[in-house]
């Protein structure tokens, strides 16, 4: 991996009441690059993407973006930071009461003074890009999730960030969708320069556009490397997840008592 660094994630350890979420987590995320975070439910990988955005704050380690750690940045200097930061959330997350062109301007509107007929030509040029400038006019009620999913696509990238984070962008999706928006996600973050991050379940369509994946469990992370690297792994708890085995490090059976000794234990009715 190319040595700049966008996003340096050191020794954060962070947890809600008295659960620990993360313990001690170490990740680098260069710039230009596609990295996915994989790992079970619950391991911590949205978490991850609220510390980096300053959501959250670390019980203690640091989160910084672009050579700014970002608990310590006051409300003008996270908000300028964020400015750079593009966020696909699970689902698209449109507002459903706008427009699809009014959702990709939205960013623009806010964030920008720019006049309506430039804003106009960036909307339809960001629609064009996701293959979807003929739905400007439409209601996202009117679209397939897929195509949700690219509007949301061409939202998140409107103002050309120097980051973008994804929170399971390939959800419930369709093989053709599918493909279609980890196509986009790569050629997308190559012709911006920019560095994206996406935490997904998705190991099939993952290996094919990422170039780094860290792979989290029980609150640290248990295995990193290229595709390649993360294929041929020999660790056991990556062999399970890459392949989908019922049992391994993540046991099919909740941890309880003897099974023979319980069907004793309860009275026949």
């Amino acid at each position: 991996m190319s040595s700049q660094a966008l996003v340096e994630i050191c020794n954060v350890n962070f947890g809600y009441d008295s659960r620990s979420i993360l313990k001690g987590v170490n990740l680098t995320f260069h710039k230009g690059k596609v990295i996915a975070i994989m790992g079970g439910s619950g391991c911590g990988k949205t978490t991850l993407l609220r510390l980096i955005g300053g959501a959250l704050k670390p019980s203690s380690g640091y989160v910084k973006v672009d050579g700014k750690v970002i608990h310590e940045q006051n409300h003008h200097g996270l908000y300028l930071l964020r400015r750079r930061m593009g966020m696909l959330f699970q689902f698209g997350a449109l507002f459903t009461d706008m427009s699809v062109y009014d959702n990709v301007a939205f960013q623009m509107r806010e964030h920008t003074d720019l006049p309506e007929p430039i804003i106009r030509d960036l909307v339809l040029m960001k629609l064009e890009a996701v293959g979807l400038r003929g739905t400007h006019h439409l209601m996202p009620a009117a679209l397939s999730g897929g195509m949700a999913r690219r509007v949301a696509l061409a939202r998140t990238v409107a103002l050309d960030p120097m980051l973008i984070l994804y929170d399971e962008p390939f959800t419930g999706l369709d093989p053709i969708s599918l493909s279609v928006v980890g196509n986009l996600i790569r050629r997308l973050n190559d012709a911006l320069g920019a560095t994206s991050v996406v935490v997904t379940h998705d190991v099939k369509e993952s290996l094919q556009i990422v170039d780094y994946i860290y792979f989290i469990a029980d609150g640290v992370v248990v295995a990193e490397g290229t595709p390649a690297e993360i294929i041929h792994s020999d660790k056991p708890f990556v062999h399970q997840f890459i392949h989908g085995e019922m049992d391994g490090p993540v046991p099919f059976h909740y941890p309880c008592g003897d099974y023979w000794q319980d069907l004793k234990l309860r009275p026949w009715r």
